[in-house]
């Protein structure tokens, strides 16, 4: 690969989509590039003749829209470990190389996810709202030792969350594209085909896939039914994997036990979606992976590819468009 030769002295030019919050320590980036920030509205009027793209504002849908009719820039990086949004027609059946955030958000959701399984099975959030009515009511709780978690999804997020499950003594399995057993992380991964199968054995489901045609609304009636009536769904992928309205139906008539779910169709949830106020529900705002320091980890990953951009090094988490996840191999392509 050879070194990109790009605008005065050298510097590509990268264009950095933000939205409220601008991305902060991007003085060696300003060095290795010229750097141009903009806002949605003047993206279209930045991306011709930009060579690079920083999709800081990850929740932005406003690259397709923008996209240069005759090509776009050689390389777009995305602050997130989905790349949905980036999976537009053009984009993916052009040169652009994708890369993502892959690696940054892997343990601190893993954590999430076990505080969640936690809160489940020891009903915390049941004592919470109990202490704020100041009344005391004894229950008994659930182990978590030898539960069975079916996690969906085996990219690096869902092989994390299955190594921290099993290190607090459940019994893990996966669910991916290609069967493996025995998977070091997963335990036996089940091929999607066989996901009915798998969902019937499992006390909690955990959804770390991503939003592909194959995968949106995989968790719909038909899934939940599946269930067993005392299991829980967890949600940090995407909204789009599960029908919400028939997870609002399972769960009003008891089909399973219980929900949490950190994405949603729609961010941020509406006001008047019914999942706020279900007491075996737990909501947060899109947040399972977002820990102290998580931007400036996401600036400095941005700042080491471009300068292996710069100097012609092969990418970090490079992404398969076709597939939707970082693949082993690049794209050797570059424009001169």
């Amino acid at each position: 690969m050879e070194p990109v030769q790009h605008g005065p002295g050298g510097s590509p030019d990268v264009v950095v989509l933000v939205g409220d919050v601008h991305p902060r320590g991007m003085a060696e980036a300003e060095r290795l590039a010229r750097v141009r920030y903009v806002r949605e509205t003047e993206l279209a009027e930045a991306l011709p003749g930009a060579d690079a793209v920083f999709m800081w504002d990850f929740l932005s849908d406003a690259l397709a829209g923008a996209w240069p009719p005759g090509g776009g820039p050689d390389w777009v990086h995305i602050a997130s470990a989905g790349v949905d949004r980036l999976l537009f027609p053009a984009l993916v059946e052009g040169d652009t190389i994708v890369t993502n955030s892959r690696g940054i958000f892997d343990e601190p959701i893993a954590e999430y996810v076990l505080g969640l399984v936690l809160a489940f099975a020891k009903d915390l959030h049941t004592t919470l709202r109990l202490q704020g009515e100041r009344r005391w009511r004894h229950r008994e709780t659930e182990r978590i030792t030898g539960a069975r978690a079916l996690v969906i999804g085996t990219g690096p997020i869902g092989r994390a969350i299955g190594r921290r499950l099993g290190a607090a003594g459940l019994a893990v399995a996966g669910a991916g594209r290609t069967a493996r057993d025995p998977d070091p992380d997963l335990g036996t991964v089940h091929p999607v085909e066989r996901l009915d199968e798998a969902l019937a054995e499992a006390d909690y489901v955990v959804l770390a896939a991503p939003l592909t045609p194959q995968t949106r609304g995989m968790i719909d009636a038909a899934a939940l039914a599946r269930m067993r009536p005392s299991a829980r769904l967890i949600n940090v992928g995407r909204g789009a994997l599960v029908c919400e309205p028939d997870l609002v139906k399972a769960l009003h008539d008891g089909r399973i036990a219980g929900a949490a779910l950190d994405v949603f169709e729609d961010e941020p949830l509406p006001a008047s979606s019914p999942l706020w106020e279900m007491p075996n529900v737990v909501v947060s705002p899109h947040m399972s992976g977002d820990v102290i320091g998580w931007r400036d980890e996401l600036v400095r990953l941005f700042t080491d590819n471009l300068g292996r951009y710069v100097s012609g090094r092969p990418l970090r988490n490079v992404v398969d468009k076709r597939l939707g996840y970082v693949g082993s191999t690049m794209d050797k392509r570059r424009r001169s």
